[in-house]
């Protein structure tokens, strides 16, 4: 396994394949299908999403890398198959958890209940089919949900969120967050975009400690609900922030009044902002290269 080259990372990221995410998923899928020890493979990477910003960056070019391995070979794992791979290259660099990996490769909403012995379960938003069961040509068929993201340039390394979170909770804010737990996958199930980013943006136990870390943050939330996003929260570790839209204009709208607020009030530049659209098909091949 060899990596030949990565664009997009800064020169940040590891060429050796033992001590790169995308590497390490790359040789657990082999590993997976059974490969012989003889088969190699070589990776040239390109990230499109910045490094350390909360969006899931380590998991989605494991993620790439475990869809493009078996797509040479036919792609006869299912993306759920190809969770084991990523849990695999999580594990070496971010954590053992499927949070991430589970997401970015069956698409849509994924329930994590276990990552050992893993158990995840697809929740397909408004009754649409969820990502791992699919194959990869089939369109999407969730009704559409939008959301705003804007990433400031300001490093929120996940060590140090880890750190301030509490090791005790109030009753109060576990109760909360249970609440709106269940309001969440509730939102999820019936489509109710409204619902969802209530749900989101009221957390009770992560948010109030680690949003201050954040320049600006609470201006920048303040500014989406006012701007019209139906919910805004940070998204993973940070600095990122994601707020739910009503649609991919109203989007816009949201995702400048979060970057006036974090020049004015953070002080930051903004590294990126746009407005996505939920991905329920997950990690895919989108050309082979002859």
């Amino acid at each position: 396994m060899t990596i030949e080259g990565i664009e997009g990372d800064g020169g940040r990221l590891s060429l050796s394949a033992e001590d790169n995410c995308a590497g390490i998923a790359a040789a657990a899928t082999l590993k997976l299908l059974g490969s012989p020890r003889a088969c190699g493979v070589a990776l040239t990477l390109r990230k499109g999403l910045p490094l350390g910003s909360g969006l899931g960056s380590s998991a989605a070019s494991a993620a790439a890398a475990a869809a493009a391995v078996n797509g040479l070979f036919g792609s006869p794992l299912s993306n759920q198959q190809l969770v084991p791979a990523g849990l695999e290259s999580e594990a070496a660099v971010s954590g053992f958890h499927a949070d991430n990996i589970a997401p970015a490769l069956m698409g849509g909403f994924v329930l994590i209940r276990s990552a050992e012995p893993l158990d995840v379960r697809e929740l397909a938003f408004g009754g649409g089919r969820g990502g791992g069961s699919r194959e990869n040509n089939e369109e999407n068929t969730s009704p559409a949900l939008f959301f705003a993201l804007v990433n400031p340039v300001f490093e929120a390394p996940t060590a140090e969120m880890r750190a301030v979170l509490p090791k005790e909770v109030p009753m109060g804010a576990a109760v909360s967050n249970c609440a709106s737990g269940g309001a969440l996958v509730a939102a999820i199930l019936l489509g109710d975009a409204v619902k969802l980013g209530e749900a989101l943006g009221a957390d009770a136990i992560v948010e109030p400690v680690r949003g201050p870390l954040i320049p600006g943050f609470a201006a920048v939330k303040q500014a989406a609900a006012e701007a019209g996003a139906l919910g805004c929260t940070i998204s993973g570790a940070g600095p990122t922030c994601v707020a739910v839209v009503r649609d991919e204009r109203s989007g816009v709208e949201v995702a400048e009044a979060m970057c006036r607020a974090f020049r004015e009030v953070g002080g930051l530049e903004i590294g990126s902002s746009r407005v996505a659209a939920l991905d329920s098909l997950g990690a895919r091949v989108v050309e082979v290269v002859k």
